[in-house]
């Protein structure tokens, strides 16, 4: 067992798993990591996405007594939470779950989406919490009657943890209920669902608070000593961006996982009038515009699946298939689509000709689709006078090389990896460091100073000379993509 300290435990609990990650402030130093999958409930309608919170924490209590087989649990000083963004758990009044959470890939409120959005005057994307609240209220009017209090997930967590039932700003901006710009919850958005649901609203937490400490009934199944401080934490695009880096402008991160997304801090409030682009709050202080696309990972492992090819066999065929796939241009869809706006919307294979239909052909049309999807959104960030200075990359699927020369091909900049894959943990956990550190005598002390240490990636990957090639697939993919979904 690591005799070290003292140490920061970090929980990310996303939608295909729950990490958790122990690091060492002072050596700078991953020191322990565990995870447990999860799974969604199944036998849902279309476009219904749940999973039951107590499923979460029943996996916390697994990963941290993995990682407590590697540490001194005695040492750890403090424990920070990273959540999936715009999930919807509702308590009654005994605190208890009323009904499985709705989730951010749940596209079954597109019309509550579309309603909010016509009484706002704004965009409400149907990913986002608020949508999912008013579809409650539509549809289950025996559960809405029994509403008390609503968290989105890191919140639930941190309830668990602490008894202390609070909402921390970065990840409340992607309600659809608040005010990036004011930090604040917004009155009107709240009222468009119910005027009741303000009274449902925990108490608002800033960057670098407590949630609270480790109550001790959870401290107990847990393993830990009651008391430890608990962090704000935040969604988990908000602390992959603490621990990635992206605490200082310039520095653009694209997370390659379940969802996509694309991310780069800034100093103030960055409005995106077509909604593309989400004017999300960081949980260091600042602002973090967002894009996020449905549609990644599960593109690629379709593919796996209908070929069981494993992935390194179908990348190899794929670096044979010269860019633009012989004219095969796949719209990744497959669950509907945030960015762009189509929540009904299927995946659609364009330009299929004899020889198309191979395994190679294939897989390389859903690393292309995928990534010219992101790079719609890159283009817009950088459209919105976003500063563009490096592109890291996490997440599994950024370690794939041909994936990685694609992306650079696509953005037209280099990209670098980053060598730690679980970005969200590791700054839930470096939250909880700067956190615990501001409390303790520290208050000028900044996230960056704390989470640039565990930053490193390796060598960048520059655009080659299928640049243009790539250029032109994006136009393709736009024109067509239009044309199609119009």
């Amino acid at each position: 067992m690591t005799k070290t300290g003292p140490l920061f435990l970090g929980f990310d609990v996303g939608t295909q798993s729950v990490k958790a990650l122990v690091i060492d402030a002072e050596q700078a130093k991953v020191v322990a990591r565990a995870s447990r999958p999860l799974s969604l409930l199944e036998g849902l309608g279309q476009g219904h996405m749940e999973q039951h919170p107590r499923d979460w924490l029943d996996a916390v209590v697994a990963t941290c007594g993995e990682v407590l087989q590697q540490v001194d649990g005695a040492q750890i000083a403090g424990v920070g939470v990273s959540g999936q963004q715009h999930g919807c758990v509702v308590l009654d009044d005994q605190d208890e779950v009323v009904r499985p959470a709705k989730l951010w890939c749940d596209t079954a409120t597109a019309v509550e989406a579309q309603e909010l959005a016509e009484r706002l005057g704004r965009p409400v994307p149907t990913g986002f919490t608020a949508s999912k609240l008013a579809w409650i209220k539509q549809h289950e009017p025996h559960n809405w009657a029994r509403i008390r209090r609503v968290l989105l997930p890191h919140d639930y967590v941190n309830f668990w943890l602490t008894g202390e039932a609070t909402m921390e700003c970065g990840d409340a901006s992607g309600s659809g209920w608040f005010d990036p710009s004011a930090r604040d919850f917004d009155a009107a958005a709240m009222a468009a669902i119910d005027e009741q649901v303000a009274g449902w609203m925990p108490p608002l937490l800033p960057a670098g608070a407590m949630a609270g400490s480790l109550a001790a009934e959870t401290a107990a199944r847990l393993g830990l000593p009651a008391g430890i401080p608990v962090s704000a934490g935040g969604g988990d695009n908000m602390m992959s961006a603490i621990g990635s880096g992206a605490t200082e402008s310039g520095v653009v991160v694209v997370s390659l996982g379940t969802s996509g997304t694309i991310f780069t801090r800034t100093d103030s409030v960055v409005v995106d009038p077509d909604g593309l682009i989400a004017p999300f709050c960081s949980s260091d202080g600042a602002w973090l515009p967002l894009l996020c696309v449905m549609n990644l990972t599960g593109v690629s492992e379709e593919v796996k699946g209908l070929t069981g090819l494993d992935h390194a066999a179908l990348t190899e065929l794929a670096a044979a298939v010269a860019p633009g796939c012989d004219g095969l241009l796949w719209l990744p869809f497959l669950l509907g689509e945030r960015v762009p706006d189509l929540p009904n919307a299927t995946g659609t294979l364009l330009g299929i000709r004899p020889g198309t239909m191979r395994p190679g052909h294939l897989y390389r049309a859903a690393l292309e689709g995928t990534s010219l999807n992101l790079g719609l959104g890159f283009a817009r960030l950088r459209d919105l006078g976003s500063a563009i200075g490096e592109v890291r990359l996490t997440g599994g699927a950024a370690n794939n090389v041909l994936w990685r020369q694609i992306l650079a091909n696509v953005f037209g900049v280099s990209v670098r990896v980053l060598h730690e894959t679980e970005s969200a943990a590791l700054g839930a956990a470096l939250q909880a460091c700067w956190s615990v550190r501001r409390a303790a005598g520290a208050p000028e002390l900044t996230c960056h100073e704390v989470a640039s240490p565990f930053v490193s990636m390796g060598e960048a990957t520059e655009p080659d000379q299928d640049a243009a090639a790539s250029a032109e697939l994006s136009r393709r993919y736009r024109r067509d993509g239009q044309r199609l979904h119009q």
